[in-house]
């Protein structure tokens, strides 16, 4: 599992284990530091503001190439794309500056956040939640293209193919669309966008009133992906290699590092 859905809402896992040890280290604090109460909400949400623009930023200078193609990509904060080291480093000097007068609170701080930061790296690796991939390789599914022919998905072998699972009443899936789109025009790439539930009539009319074109724009009526992925939402993303290997999985909105990442620069 790798995210969960709340409704129509989909919260990655790492972020869900990121407000857990949030909050862990904010009842830590008000326990141990014994700041007062004015104090101590200071120093912890400048703290978390330090973090989250520390990482941001740090993921955004070690992909700089790609967000200067797109800077814009830098205010979607939705997206993934946090540095968490790069966040420890800019929590610790807000709060070695914010306490630089209580010394023995300023170690003990400096030592939470350390260790929460640690915790979080632990829960991520071990994931107790459950990770991994449900689906290990290409399915033996025929789905029908928009024009009412039969694609078996292993039949797609010999490159890299990209099965992303969306639907038109997804935002997130519309968003995402026009870097599928682009990815389908690197070479030794096939990318399958699989609309789930949804008649063809929709999914047609939604991709020709925007412009995208797909070789292998296909529909799922059953959901049967969704199914064989064990997704708990939409947009997914499945990355399998030439050999139709599942390598990559992605719940949610896939941000063009990502893609990069994937499929490289």
């Amino acid at each position: 599992m790798d995210a969960i859905a709340l409704g129509p809402v989909l919260i990655s896992v790492p972020r869900l284990y990121a407000f857990a040890v949030a909050l862990l280290l904010l009842l830590a604090s008000l326990w141990l530091l014994g700041l007062p109460r004015r104090e101590h909400a200071h120093w912890f949400n400048g703290m978390a503001l330090a973090w989250l623009l520390g990482a941001r930023l740090g993921h955004v200078a070690l992909n700089l190439e790609t967000y200067l193609a797109a800077p814009l990509d830098i205010l979607k904060i939705w997206q993934p794309g946090f540095h968490g080291l790069w966040g420890l480093l800019a929590a610790l000097i807000w709060t070695g500056w914010t306490l630089r007068a209580h010394l023995l609170r300023l170690i003990g701080a400096m030592a939470m956040l350390v260790g929460a930061s640690s915790l979080w790296l632990v829960l991520i690796t071990l994931a107790p939640l459950g990770g991994g991939m449900s689906l290990a390789s290409l399915p033996d599914l025929t789905l029908e293209d928009l024009e009412g022919n039969a694609v078996n998905l292993q039949d797609l072998k010999g490159e890299r193919v990209l099965v992303n699972l969306w639907a038109t009443w997804c935002p997130p899936c519309r968003r995402e669309m026009p870097l599928l789109e682009a990815a389908g025009d690197r070479d030794g790439v096939t990318v399958v966008v699989a609309n789930q539930g949804e008649e063809l009539l929709q999914a047609l009319r939604y991709l020709d009133d925007q412009g995208l074109s797909f070789q292998y724009a296909l529909l799922d009526p059953h959901q049967e992906l969704m199914v064989l992925t064990e997704s708990p939402g939409l947009p997914t993303t499945v990355l399998f290699d030439a050999k139709g290997r599942a390598v990559e999985r992605h719940v949610g909105e896939l941000s063009r590092v990502q893609l990069d990442d994937w499929l490289g620069r």
